[in-house]
């Protein structure tokens, strides 16, 4: 913002930091595609924690992610890249851009103080970002909006910021302006002009960046006026979010305000979250040693967004439940350290990044872990001590040694073998516990079998790794399917978890169709006789039994009912009758799917004094029910969902009719704040097993949903004959 120089952090050492205050966490945001990756390495190049190559003195580089990452050419985790500036530790936290991994988001967003919305030029600004924006303002997050890309020739920075300001300040228009305007160099053969440098609004100096280095100088009388227009609305709009009550009489009465005094107020209106300013930045071309408008952003970071001291208190129970007083941002104060991420490194083991909210985590001392409120995500509650291995800062792929970390800061730990993403860490001698952050629910199944014999021996531990890594993947052993499925939030998202599950831990699966689980019941009263007699030297098997079968209210399972008279079936073999019915209602009466919903009437039957036993009634009752399904027309039954979906108001009819194509019923809708609405609709279950896919498509990434159980209830004959021809396919 100003023109002061700071010092670059060196490179290749490990960054501490000795107070809270001198720490900035920062997690970036944007769309797939949008630049946030290159960005990261343009700051760390400017902060000097990079050379020109990319790299830091032991080889690593910032962008040294895991092998996945590099084949789909795509950010798929969390990454955690410290540089220093002006004596300021940056924690940056680079996150995905692509939907399925809004978890690892979600963490980014919990560890960090304030966010940079990094938006393409030439892409413009998603849905998707766009809800993440109001998502922080609910929270009042404090945030600035980066436009890179500045480079391709259909990119407009004076349309981006008007977009920007159209989308980000929709409630206040005037607290979203650009702080710096384009210099542009000369123009090309295909007439675009570069951005060369900037234009500093509030100090009327020029940054120019076309040498390599960033070069200070007094603006010309052409670009004054070029600013003229822009720095007054940037001036004003500082002053409306300005504490000093004054100070806007005193710029309207024509008063000159000092750049110190609205350079200070931008500051606290951005460190508040009530002013969000607009920045470019473009990658150091060849041979240079500062990207454009890197420095002014690094400068923005350090000065203008938030300490961690000024982040809310947090609130924490112990274990039990029970209340304890709120924390704070105290390195003195007792320890409370959340783990963010989880991971698995092949020569370390499982490395827990960490954000220490109060308290100071020390290298080689042992910390309670409590871990509540995932159990629905296949993650068991637990409260353990555990002592923690090495204590490092990471770059890329390479750890450096910390002998601590301060409230504020992030770090890596190394064996925590029971801390999963989510837990808690705290004093042995002091348990504490935080409430987990929402986490999106995955609805996306993925059936998997295991590839042979030997990876079947691993699937089980593997997918305990692979779920305790990830708590937007949720691990089901379907007792109705008998399916081993993982819940994910998308394609992109199953094909990382298959990947990492054969590459990590080197178990290979092959995904199988998702089944639904389906009932069978008798559409009318039926009856049937079973008759199980043979005779084949010595003691034979004879048992007749006859029963009548009728159906009963959703949701009333099975009724065994007896009504023999006259011990035409002896009293110690009406158990025997109904294993066998119940054995055979559990295997199904025409597609193979489990009887639910009737009455079943033992009304007779016969038996002999030698050869009658339990074994030839349970026959004789599982022959009659099949006799009686064969005279009676079965229903198959499918499971309907209760389904919320919330989408802006211009998607609502797109969604319906494409509920409605799936033999959907619309219930209601109802607003659910400005400009989106709740649809509520009851759909089968079958029709739904790729609908977070779908739904994505029909809102463009805009729409989210919920779903629950709602009952079984029978499926058109048209549909379930099909289902009869193939039912090993399931849905």
């Amino acid at each position: 913002m100003g023109a002061t120089s700071h010092q670059a952090g060196a490179a290749g050492r490990a960054l501490t930091a000795d107070r809270p205050s001198s720490i900035r966490n920062v997690v970036l945001v944007g769309h797939s595609g949008s630049g946030k990756t290159t960005l990261v390495e343009a700051l760390a190049l400017t902060a000097g924690a990079v050379n020109r190559a990319g790299r830091v003195e032991d080889g690593a580089t910032v962008s040294d992610y895991d092998e996945i990452e590099h084949r789909r050419q795509r950010s798929v985790q969390l990454s955690l890249v410290p540089v220093e500036w002006g004596g300021i530790k940056i924690n940056i936290l680079d996150t995905p851009g692509y939907a399925d991994f809004v978890g690892e988001l979600r963490a980014g967003l919990r560890a960090a103080d304030a966010a940079l919305f990094v938006v393409s030029a030439s892409d413009g600004v998603d849905g998707a970002t766009r809800m993440v924006w109001d998502e922080c303002e609910a929270v009042g997050m404090p945030r600035a909006i980066v436009v890179t890309h500045l480079e391709a020739a259909r990119s407009d920075y004076a349309q981006m910021t008007t977009v920007c300001g159209e989308i980000f300040g929709a409630e206040d228009p005037d607290a979203v302006i650009p702080l710096y305007l384009p210099l542009h160099g000369p123009a090309g053969p295909d007439g675009h002009a570069p951005v060369a440098g900037l234009l500093g609004l509030l100090s009327q100096r020029v940054y120019e960046y076309s040498s390599g280095e960033r070069v200070e100088r007094d603006p010309d009388p052409a670009e004054l006026a070029l600013i003229a227009d822009a720095r007054s609305r940037l001036i004003e709009g500082i002053i409306a979010e300005s504490e000093d009550e004054s100070l806007m009489d005193r710029y309207l009465g024509g008063e000159d305000i000092d750049v110190k005094t609205l350079v200070d107020d931008l500051e606290r209106a951005v460190a508040r979250g009530t002013f969000h300013p607009v920045l470019m930045a473009a990658p150091a071309t060849d041979g240079a040693r500062q990207g454009l408008g890197t420095v002014e952003l690094l400068e923005l970071v350090t000065g203008g967004f938030p300490t961690p001291l000024e982040r809310g208190a947090v609130t924490v129970t112990r274990p039990d439940g029970s209340a304890r007083p709120d924390i704070t941002c105290d390195p003195a104060g007792p320890l409370v350290a959340e783990v963010v991420k989880t991971s698995s490194d092949p020569y370390v083991g499982r490395v827990s990044l960490v954000r220490v909210f109060s308290g100071t985590l020390k290298a080689e001392e042992t910390v309670h872990v409590s871990g509540h409120g995932l159990a629905d995500r296949g993650h068991e509650d637990h409260d353990v001590d555990e002592r923690i291995g090495t204590l490092t800062g990471p770059f890329g792929k390479h750890q450096r040694a910390l002998t601590q970390c301060i409230a504020g800061d992030l770090a890596c730990v190394a064996k925590l073998t029971r801390a999963e993403t989510g837990d808690t860490l705290s004093a042995k001698d002091d348990p504490l516990l935080m409430e987990p952050w929402t986490m999106p629910d995955p609805l996306l199944p993925l059936a998997i079998e295991a590839h042979s014999k030997a990876d079947e021996d691993k699937l089980s531990q593997g997918l305990a790794r692979l779920v305790a890594e990830d708590p937007t993947m949720r691990l089901e052993q379907n007792p109705h399917t008998h399916q081993v499925v993982l819940w994910c939030l998308g394609e992109a998202h199953q094909d990382v978890a298959l990947e990492r599950l054969r590459t990590r831990y080197g178990v290979q699966v092959d995904p199988v169709p998702h089944k639904v689980s389906l009932r069978e019941t008798f559409a009318a009263k039926a009856a049937g006789r079973g008759r199980h007699v043979k005779q084949s030297g010595g003691h034979g098997q004879f048992a007749i039994c006859e029963i009548e079968v009728e159906p009963l209210p959703p949701g009333s399972g099975i009724e065994f009912v007896d009504k023999v008279v006259g011990g035409a079936v002896p009293r110690q073999f009406i158990p025997s009758v109904e294993k066998g019915v119940r054995g055979q209602a559990a295997r199904g009466v025409a597609a193979g799917y489990p009887l639910v919903d009737v009455r079943i009437t033992l009304l007779d039957g016969k038996a002999h004094s030698v050869d009658s036993s339990d074994a030839a009634f349970q026959t004789a009752g599982a022959l009659a029910l099949r006799e009686a399904a064969a005279e009676a027309r079965i229903d198959l039954l499918e499971p309907v969902a209760e389904l919320a979906v919330l989408v802006p108001d211009e998607y609502v009819g797109p969604v319906m009719s494409d509920l409605a194509g799936r033999r959907g019923r619309v219930v209601g809708t109802d607003q659910a704040g400005p400009g989106r609405t709740r649809v509520r609709a009851e759909i089968p279950e079958i029709e739904i097993g790729r609908y977070a896919v779908e739904l994505r498509s029909v809102s463009h990434g805009t729409g989210r949903f919920a779903r629950a159980y709602a009952r079984h209830e029978p499926m058109p004959p048209q549909i379930a004959e099909k289902v009869r021809e193939q039912p090993e396919k399931g849905s």
